[in-house]
């Protein structure tokens, strides 16, 4: 599926059409350069998933934690900074990817070997129109 997303006010819709598209998946991997929209599209997801917590990036922690209004998990995750695949090991990963809880992983070309059967792909690409993003899934 593809889709074209003019401005952040198309978010919330295209974070249903995903959600509705993978009903039963919960691992989601977010692939785009930098700059190109994940951790907003993340945040939209979260939110429309009924975050009470503010989803921001986890940059430099590697994994944020979401608490939503069901008392559920949400887990953000950037690899962007790891050197390693070992560094994936030692937070634990296989805790949060086979929990049933939802997954958001930026950068996870890091750790491609990784990611379970089933995890779905949500590319991001910046258009020739300035600021449009085009996303696969």
């Amino acid at each position: 599926m593809e889709m074209i997303c003019r401005s952040t006010d198309e978010l919330a819709g295209l974070a249903d059409a995903l959600l509705a598209a993978y009903p039963d998946r919960r691992i989601f991997a977010f692939y785009g350069g930098m700059g190109a929209g994940k951790t907003t599209f993340i945040t939209a997801l979260c939110k429309r998933l009924g975050a009470i917590d503010e989803p921001n990036s986890p940059t430099f922690s590697i994994i944020n934690q979401y608490l939503t209004n069901t008392g559920d998990s949400l887990y953000h995750f950037d690899f962007y900074r790891i050197k390693k695949l070992e560094e994936a090991y030692d937070i634990g990963y296989e805790h949060y990817f086979f929990s049933g809880d939802y997954c958001f992983v930026e950068w996870p070309e890091k750790i491609s070997e990784l990611l379970p059967p089933g995890c779905v792909e949500v590319k991001i690409e910046e258009t020739a129109q300035q600021g449009w993003r085009k996303f696969t899934f």
